[in-house]
């Protein structure tokens, strides 16, 4: 099977590769040079997804209390009085939203990108606030069930 691509295309492809490693590698930067401001410490995206997920927790019946581990960076999640998970700077999606971002805006289309990439941030941290939520009930209510539903044992 033979393809005829012209110079045209192979440009445009080309372009929306640069932008979105350009785009994502940016983003990627100013986010490490956040987090190096936390060094031995829990960043501020982390503590807010995980005050968030206790409150949800706390809500629904589960009596939560979250505790920072600043050597460790992480903070560790009590329900109902016993270790449930500790949640690390990776469960707080800000890595999958840069990815998003920059795939997003390397099509970039004018005002409708900005919309739908908005959206698509917000869907995100709603989703990651649910996952934590999910794993922090089976690790409470079926411990067994807890590898199949996170990789690393007790890591939100």
């Amino acid at each position: 099977m033979y393809f005829c691509y012209n110079m045209k295309d192979f440009k445009e492809i080309l372009w929306v590769l640069l932008r979105f490693l350009g785009i994502w590698l940016l983003l990627f930067l100013l986010y490490q040079w956040y987090l190096n401001q936390f060094s031995g410490n829990i960043d501020g995206f982390t503590k807010i997804i995980s005050d968030q997920s206790a409150f949800l927790l706390n809500l629904t019946g589960y009596e939560t209390v979250t505790k920072d581990f600043p050597s460790h960076e992480t903070v560790q999640f009590y329900i109902n009085g016993k270790v449930a998970t500790r949640m690390v700077e990776g469960c707080n999606a800000v890595s999958v939203m840069i990815l998003f971002l920059a795939f997003i805006f390397a099509f970039y289309k004018g005002f409708k990108t900005i919309l739908f990439a908005f959206s698509g941030i917000v869907i995100l941290y709603i989703l990651n606030l649910f996952r934590i939520y999910v794993l922090n009930v089976v690790v409470v209510n079926h411990y067994e069930y807890t590898k199949p539903a996170q990789d690393r044992k007790s890591v939100v």
